[in-house]
């Protein structure tokens, strides 16, 4: 278990922490969201122990080990090879059998009726045990198969670290804490640098991980599928919500309405309270109300309203009208040091059609579109556009190409396109440069904010064919949503290259796949180019079993001991699924009384959050006083219940990793 006691983090008059407390429990898996700048990364970097804090601000439990990987790394200087560099997540345990060897060969030279030999021999013992406990004999496996699920190859594990660019040298961080599985993994984007074959690949290793995680992503169905609580960081506070990215959004929105009614109520009785004081100032008569009235705002605890960045929105200039065949493409081939990237590809898109281009990395995705743009020229083929087909592209180097002497705002203003600054502002704030921001130079912005200004540039030109190389890399939730919802209205044509399922759901219509040299367009969007996919393989799986099958039947002999096995098993899982109720059973108990009280009580909290959103309420102060008593005592009862929710969750937890650990 990992505790957060009281962080306070402050940089100038900002707050980026105000007394937060958190715990991790054994097997916790949780989203950390919030907006750019709130203190994700800097929160995982303290519970990582790779950012100073005060001593006793975070504590662990014994043997709770932890694994921090950043959202950007350094070069790894590093004289192995990648699969040497791998092992080395189990140095350890590579350390004790080394040992075990040179106790071996000791053994042999020494007297055996010593005492030097006898010691020699219980250290040799205590090792062997330790090893036989530990799954070192299968080392090379785990490596290989980490390896190749995050997408290396065979020939690659033989191959120097330093030939690595660095999203492979990411990847082989992401492998080494896979490999070394520590009890809390701290991940930090880690589906930057994935495909889409590499990112559900590692979505299927996470959701089995015995493990506890925290993660920040701005994949959306990532953390759907890996995540079961969210952290929430807002306005310097966390608060946590007992479910995945979705559950979230919607519980967000529930407790958003109540905090504006409080907002609303307290502002109101604010102006009141302002009012009666300048009214009564000069009154001598009334001087003591006014001081107790004073004494009361200073005595308030203001609160505050985050921020509603869903209001932000924008629509791309109406697409010029096209031909009905917007792009076609016929014997395209491209080829870098006689090795074929693909070839003899035949496509042709429609006015209207919204592509995704996807594809495990260095397939040529990017090659592909860069090719369709106009910016590398191919070996061998031909492109036509249709008739007024006007193209716009977007890609990394458009970053490279900003003045660095223009402002945010004087950029946009290049683009040829009367906008009005409401709009411009407006289009900025969609991409993150808010007030005073878009006042900033070019020179002074980071490679992600250049990377974002770039896109909001390229968006404002009226286009019918727009190509768009990872468009979501630099963006937060709110703005992929805000891009999201603009592509779904558009008009014209895409073609985007993107492993982020979520964006790309709602608005694609086809999926064209880069694939060992050559490229397929599938019908549907990515959910259903996925479960294809799936089909595809299990239809394969299901042909491999079959033929195991049929080997199995040919013995007699083998198919009785299977069928003894699977009844040995059923008779243990009886008495597993036996022995955890036993266990279980009292705090399952608990967890049911308090999830009865919870439901009560977050019931009557309700009810006392709407008599409180009442203004009507104010004018009673006996009854406002009364009904904000009753509201406290409930919070610190459904407060109480919630802790108590929480232990015999955790226990129950805490029993099910002790069995998993027993089998």
């Amino acid at each position: 278990m990992l505790s957060i006691n009281g962080l306070d983090v402050r940089y100038g008059d900002k707050h980026l922490f105000k007394d937060v407390s958190a715990r991790v429990h054994e097997g916790n898996r949780i989203g950390l969201v919030g907006v750019n700048g709130a203190g994700k990364s800097t929160l995982l970097k303290i519970m990582a122990g790779a950012a100073a804090t005060d001593d006793g601000v975070v504590s662990r439990a014994k043997n709770f080990t932890v694994a921090y990987l950043p959202q950007e790394s350094s070069a790894l200087v590093s004289k192995r090879t990648l699969y040497e560099e791998a092992e080395t997540a189990f140095a350890g345990l590579l350390a004790l059998q080394a040992e075990a060897e040179r106790l071996h060969d000791s053994l042999a030279v020494v007297d055996p009726d010593s005492e030097d030999f006898s010691a020699l021999l219980q250290r040799q013992g205590e090792i062997q045990h330790e090893l036989d406990g530990s799954d070192i004999y299968s080392i090379r496996a785990r490596i290989e198969k980490i390896l190749q699920g995050l997408g290396f190859r065979q020939e690659d594990l033989d191959a120097p670290v330093t030939t690595f660019s660095g999203g492979w040298v990411m990847r082989l961080m992401l492998a080494k804490m896979l490999l070394a599985a520590p009890s809390l993994l701290l991940l930090d984007e880690p589906t930057n640098h994935l495909d889409l074959e590499s990112l559900t690949w590692v979505e299927e290793f996470l959701r089995s991980y015995k493990g506890a995680m925290v993660i920040i992503s701005h994949d959306r169905t990532f953390l759907d599928r890996t995540t079961r609580l969210t952290w929430e960081i807002s306005l310097g506070r966390l608060t946590v919500y007992k479910g995945n990215y979705s559950y979230y959004v919607m519980e967000k929105e529930e407790r958003r309405e109540v905090e504006k009614a409080a907002f609303d109520n307290q502002q109101q009785k604010i102006r009141q309270t302002m009012r009666f004081v300048e009214k009564f100032r000069a009154k001598s008569t009334k001087a003591k109300q006014v001081q107790s009235r004073v004494k009361q705002l200073e005595k308030m605890d203001i609160l505050e309203l985050e921020e509603d960045e869903r209001q932000i929105r924008f629509s791309f200039p109406p697409a010029p009208p096209s031909g009905r065949d917007v792009l076609e493409v016929e014997g395209l081939a491209k080829h870098y040091k006689h090795k074929a990237v693909f070839q003899d590809v035949e496509l042709i898109l429609q006015r209207g059609d919204k592509v995704a281009v996807v594809g495990v990395n260095g397939a040529g995705k990017t090659t592909l579109v860069k090719i369709i743009a106009g910016l590398i020229e191919p070996d061998a083929g031909k492109i036509r556009f249709g008739a007024n087909v006007r193209l716009s592209y977007f890609g990394q180097h458009q970053a490279q190409e900003l003045s660095p002497q223009l402002t945010a705002l004087d950029t946009m203003a290049t683009t040829g396109v009367e906008m009005t600054v409401t709009r411009t502002r407006s289009l900025l704030g969609a991409f993150l440069f808010r007030g005073e921001e878009v006042e900033k130079k070019v020179a002074v912005l980071s490679g992600g904010e250049k990377s974002r200004l770039a896109l909001a540039k390229m968006i404002a030109a009226p286009a019918n064919l727009m190509i768009l190389d990872e468009p979501t890399n630099h963006l937060d939730m709110s703005s992929q949503e805000v891009l999201q919802e603009a592509m779904a209205q558009y008009d014209g044509s895409i073609v985007v290259v993107s492993h982020n399922r979520y964006f790309l759901d709602s608005f694609v219509n086809k999926v064209l796949e880069v694939k060992d040299g050559h490229i397929t367009l599938y019908e549907g969007n990515i959910s259903e180019y996925l479960r294809k996919m799936q089909q595809l393989a299990d239809e394969k799986s299901g042909r491999a079993a079959s033929e195991a099958v049929i080997a199995v039947e040919a013995s007699t002999a083998r198919e009785d001991v299977a069928k003894e096995k699977r009844k040995d098993k059923r008779k243990q899982e009886a008495q597993r699924r036996q022995e955890r109720s036993r266990r279980v059973g009292p705090w399952s108990k608990k967890l049911t009384e308090a999830e009865s009280e919870i439901e009560k009580l977050e019931g009557e909290k309700e009810d006392l959050e709407r008599q409180l959103a009442d203004p009507d309420l104010y004018k009673n102060e006996q009854a406002w006083s009364r009904t904000s008593k009753e509201y406290d005592e409930c919070k610190r009862r459904l407060e109480r219940w919630y802790e108590r929710w929480e232990i015999a969750q955790g226990k129950i937890d805490e029993i099910d990793v002790q069995m998993a650990g027993e089998d």
